[in-house]
């Protein structure tokens, strides 16, 4: 997997996302929650992502922008690390439920240990 976070990678399809919602599961580090369901792709790509911020939380577009950024950020290069040895097609969702503004180191770590649970709870269940 490259350090890229390209646009094939990104989760925009509708249909998945309410999917991943609905019959998702999810684990937690808080303030993050990721959400991710096993699915199939038509391309080759294993794994796709989206992020997402509360309006209630952030009212200032400015700020949720910043908080998807580092968010984007600390997956593009930490995903490497944890999800390298995947071989399901799986659609992700990272959501952050704080209510302050983090600081990319804070935001890093706990990605981090969103995908040590995440990795954890697959490998429990397969």
């Amino acid at each position: 997997m490259k350090n890229t976070y390209g646009k094939t990678e990104k989760l925009k399809s509708k249909i998945i996302i309410e999917k991943l919602f609905t019959e998702g599961k999810s684990v937690s580090a808080y303030p993050l929650r990721l959400v991710y369901l096993k699915t199939t792709f038509e391309d080759s790509i294993t794994i796709q992502t989206g992020v997402s911020v509360s309006k209630r939380n952030f009212k200032l577009a400015v700020d949720r922008n910043r908080v998807k950024r580092l968010l984007r950020e600390a997956y593009r290069l930490n995903k490497n690390n944890h999800l390298n040895n995947i071989t399901s097609q799986y659609a992700f969702m990272i959501l952050y439920l704080g209510k302050e503004l983090p600081s990319y180191e804070f935001v890093e770590k706990k990605v981090n240990t969103l995908f040590e649970k995440f990795t954890k709870a697959e490998t429990k269940n397969s």
